[in-house]
């Protein structure tokens, strides 16, 4: 079956939530969190998105499909700090027939502290570009599980 360039997504199932409480080491002398922390942040919830809809990253990449970072931008707006129970809402925003795109939002009672975006390419073992299988886009297209 010929997949679509760009696939349409519900937005109500394609976005999930996760808590993160700010580890000492990952701030800086001021108890600030240091601005590179933030993609690992991005990564958890990421993680936890997909394992929300019943599949672990690993089980991909023993496959033979991964998600390579190949864009990730973050704006920051007010500093998370040691010991902050961070919220990070994560959205899949975009899925094409090779890529897709996550956009987050980490707030800390509520208010905006960064927003931000990875870009993925699916790529093989061997580091070339691949099309989603039909049961990845079915993990990406549905809901929490």
């Amino acid at each position: 079956m010929a997949l679509p360039s760009l696939v349409p997504l519900n937005a109500e199932t394609s976005t999930s939530s996760v808590a993160v409480r700010v580890r000492f080491d990952e701030t800086d002398a001021m108890g600030i969190v240091h601005h590179g922390r933030y993609l690992g942040f991005l990564e958890i919830a990421r993680v936890e998105w997909l394992r929300k809809r019943g599949i672990r990253y690993a089980d991909w990449a023993a496959m033979g499909r991964h998600l390579a970072v190949v864009e990730a931008s973050c704006k920051y707006v007010q500093s998370a700090r040691f010991d902050d129970l961070l919220e990070i809402e994560v959205t899949l925003s975009e899925l094409r027939a090779a890529s897709l795109r996550f956009v987050y939002v980490i707030r800390r009672e509520g208010f905006v502290l960064t927003e931000g975006m990875t870009r993925h390419a699916c790529i093989d073992d061997d580091g070339k570009l691949c099309r989603l299988d039909e049961a990845m886009f079915d993990v990406l297209k549905r809901g929490e599980v």
